[in-house]
This record gives structure tokens, sequence and C-alpha cells, in this order.
């Protein structure tokens, strides 16, 4: 794929090369090609300074003598590579350069003297011309012409919605392939969500796909029919402006930056907050839901069950991806098929009488806290689009045994007896039960998180969900102290113990 890019300033060639670092991950290249004062540092400057936030006193010296400048505290990792002062590819091959694609994208200046490809998702920038124009063109392959491509549609997008002309830069991704990026014009600001279509994947059981499996969204319509109702119901999610469901974009309106995981912690006092949160979910149990919602101009969403099998190939991923990490081996046929039944039985003794929505991801990094608004509009919540019918202890285990942040034990007990007291005035619940319910679905949900944050490190090469697996593996501990999950904890006991 190749593309021309024009630009009639120094400007506009550092715009281009913002544009082109929200795409930025490790084992990328970019070849910059061009005479002397094309304006190959120019790009490659630009390009490094917003993988830092865009920080205009961020340091950026020439790698001209050094040849190599990395920078490690970037968003992603990156090296500046200057190839002009070497004569031979033996001196290329000494620097080391595919050791470093492993966790940096590259940025080389000079790379025709390079002695081989180094990486198949590459874009190689041609420069040229005179003055204050430059002609930039841009040969993609692996990857990057796929992210070309969508970068594009992006554009589209945003040139034909309420923030024409809007400059894009990066805001925040997650663990899923859903991406958001900030978009201001003047006064004016919304976040893009980048949410195409999922791919099935592979069949992985009863000739379904994973994602059809557990119920996850594979589209942006969950987002709007979730997202649409809730604003009408009276909760604080994001208003969509403008959207393309055939492309799974969207403009969305931004709910602030007071997000609870950042409050935590920085030690803000989350009392408020928390309790305010906890008032959110008791609201939500005690209504009556839908398990269709329209999407506009598509077809209606239908909001499925957290059923057994969902629930099964959730736990499944603790002795598919946890136990390799921590154990380097795989579980006997025996003592899998124990854990499988297990599990089956404890899922068998949860509640059903009145399911509610789920929301599957009520915890720090979704919610914000905005004040300014009243009751229960004062919780923002975003990623909604997993949403399921479900018991209403799943989403409260969520917040209280929070998996990217501390919560003090006994502050979290003490909001789930708020929560118990909230739901007792309200009528028809039995506090035995729900206590029950609430340490198995917070088993449950320990036992994913265990394995997806192994499966991030291991297939998707993103080690730092790592540090969390202490804190995870402690909420599971804590849960299995209940005696409803006593053969549990005798199978961690003896399989794989957890602290």
């Amino acid at each position: 794929m190749t593309i021309e890019q024009h630009s009639t300033s120094p400007q506009s060639t550092e715009s281009f090369a913002q544009e082109l670092s929200l795409w930025a991950r490790p084992g990328q290249c970019i070849l910059l090609s061009g005479d002397l004062g094309s304006g190959k540092s120019v790009f490659a400057r630009a390009f490094i300074r917003a993988l830092a936030n865009g920080d205009p006193n961020f340091d950026i010296p020439s790698p001209t003598f050094s040849l190599i400048q990395t920078y490690e505290h970037t968003r992603v990792p990156v090296a500046h590579i200057d190839l002009y002062r070497l004569r031979s590819t033996d001196e290329v091959e000494e620097l080391g350069l595919a050791e470093l694609l492993d966790g940096h994208v590259l940025l080389v200046e000079w790379p025709e003297k390079l002695p081989k490809n180094l990486s198949l998702d590459c874009l190689n920038i041609g420069i040229s011309g005179s003055g204050q124009t430059r002609t930039m063109s841009v040969a993609a392959t692996g990857n990057w012409t796929a992210l070309l491509t969508r970068n594009r549609l992006i554009n589209n997008f945003v040139a034909g919605s309420r923030l024409q002309g809007g400059k894009r830069s990066f805001l925040e991704g997650d663990a899923s392939s859903r991406r958001y990026e900030r978009v201001t014009s003047g006064q004016s600001t919304a976040l893009l969500m980048d949410m195409p279509k999922r791919p099935d994947g592979p069949v992985v059981r009863d000739g379904k796909t994973y994602s059809a499996i557990a119920h996850l969204a594979e589209g942006i319509g969950a987002v709007v029919g979730t997202n649409d109702y809730l604003l009408k119901a009276g909760f604080s999610v994001p208003e969509i402006y403008d959207l393309d469901l055939d492309c799974g974009l969207a403009l969305i309106e931004p709910l602030g930056t007071q997000v609870y995981g950042k409050m935590m912690l920085r030690g803000d006092d989350m009392g408020e907050p928390m309790k305010a949160a906890v008032d959110v979910l008791a609201e939500m149990a005690k209504r009556d839901w839908p398990v269709v919602v329209p999407v506009r101009e598509a077809a209606p969403h239908h909001i499925e069950d957290y059923d057994l099998a969902a629930m099964m190939i959730e736990v499944d991923l603790l002795p598919s991806w946890y136990w390799p990490h921590a154990k380097t081996s795989h579980p006997p046929e025996a003592v899998y098929a124990e854990f499988s039944f297990l599990w089956r039985s404890l899922i068998g003794k949860l509640g059903t009488d009145h399911p509610v929505w789920t929301l599957r991801d009520f915890h720090s990094p979704n919610l914000l806290w905005m004040p300014e608004r009243s009751g229960l509009g004062r919780v923002g919540l975003i990623d909604t689009q997993d949403c399921v019918m479900g018991n209403p202890a799943y989403d409260l285990a969520s917040l209280l045994q929070d998996a990217r942040v501390d919560i003090d034990y006994g502050f979290a007990d003490g909001l789930f007896e708020y929560y118990c007291g909230l739901r007792s005035a309200a009528g028809n619940f039995n506090g035995a039960d729900f206590a029950r319910d609430f340490a198995i679905l917070g088993a449950q949900r320990a036992t994913k998180i265990l394995g997806i944050f192994a499966r991030l490190f291991k297939r998707d090469g993103k080690p730092a969900y790592l540090k969390h697996i202490p804190r995870v593996a402690r909420y599971l501990s804590r849960n299995l102290s209940h005696p409803a999950l006593a053969q549990l904890k005798d199978w961690h006991e003896h399989h794989l113990p957890v602290s």
C-alpha cells in the first residue's frame, strides 16, 4: 500500500508524525529516507514527542553521533537511529537492531544502509521537496497496511463529524482491541471510540468462538444500545454524538478526568465516590431490565444471559493460561476435570430469581466521579458493551475487589454492609444468600482475571498486567474462605495454592 502525504510546513510534517504515533507499538519500523535537510529529523522528533504525551520540554537529542537514542519511558518504547556515518553493513549488524526491535518501535534515518528488512511491519517514508513544501511517499507493509487504512477511515469520519478539522491525540488503550482518542476542535472536545467488528476467531467449543460463548460484544452496536438505554434511564454514560456503525466509529461525550482508579492512586478520599457507586448498583438491582434494546438504525441488540457456558469458559482461563504461567506445566486431565466439576456445582447454587443488567467491568478504570451532577448521575459509567443479564452480586464484587488498585478490606466490607442495608430497605432481600453469591462470583471473577492477565502477558506481550496478579490471588483466597467454596478451596490448596 502506498500513499502520498503533502506538507507545506514543518508543522504539517509534525502533525502527520503525531497522527502516525497513535498506532505505535513494539516491533514496528519506520524508515525515513531523504536528502540532508529534507525533514527526517523533524518527523522523528515529532513522533517521539507525541509518545511522550506531547511534552514540549521533552529532550530529544540527535543520534547522529551516538547512532542510537532510546526512550524507555514513553508511551511505547522507541529507538531513534541514524545510520548516516556508517560505511558498511557489518557496522550496522553490530548495533543489534533486531534485538532492539522486540521491545521498541524503530525510527531509522538513512535506512538504505540496512543490510536487510528489520520487520514485516514496516513503513517506508521517502521525503522530497524544497523550501517549505515536502512530499512524503509512504509505503506500508505488514500490519501498517491495515493501520493506514484504518487511520484514513478515522480521518474521514472526523472530517464529517461535528468536530470537523479536529486534532486527534492519544487517550488510553485497554486490555481489549478497542481504542480511544481525544478529538479537539477549538473549545470543543469529544472522545473517539474505535471499535471495529471483532473477528470471530477460531472455534473453541461447541462450534462457537470464545467471544460468542462468553457473550462479549463483537461490534459497536452493543455500546450504542446499552448506552442509549442507560442514558434515558437516568444513568451517566457518554452520549453518542456521531456514529458510523459499519466502520465501528463513534464520537462520544467525555465524562471528565476524575477516574476512580487515578483518584485511588493519588490517595483521594474515596468515601463519597464509592458510596455513590454502591448506590448505583443497589438501584440497578431494584429495576426490571429489558433483554432487547434498539440500536438506532441497525438491528436491535440482545442482552444475553450470563449463563453456565459463559461463566465456565471464563474460569477455564485459569487452567489454560494461569496454571502454565505459575507452574510451567499443564494440569493433569483428572485435576482439570475436578476443577470443572466444582465450578459447575458452584454456579448452580447462584440465585437467579431477579437477573439484572450486569456490566462485568464495574470497577475503577471504568468509573468517573462527577460531583457537579446529582444523585445517580454523579457516577460516570463507561465500557458497558459486555453487559449481560446476571446476578447483581457480580458487579459489586467487581467494585469492591478491584483488580488494579488496592482497596482496604475493612473499607470494602463496610461498603458491602452498606449495599446490603440498601437492598434490605427495598425489601425481598436475603443477606445470607447474597453473601454466598458474592463469594462465588468474586471467586469466579478472580479466577477469570488471573487467566486473562497471564494470557495478556504470554500471548499479547503485555507484561504490565503481571504486577496485579498477587492482588487478584488474594481476592480469590478471601472468597474461598466462604463455607460454600470449601471444596474449591481444598482443590487450590492441593493443586494450585493462592495467597
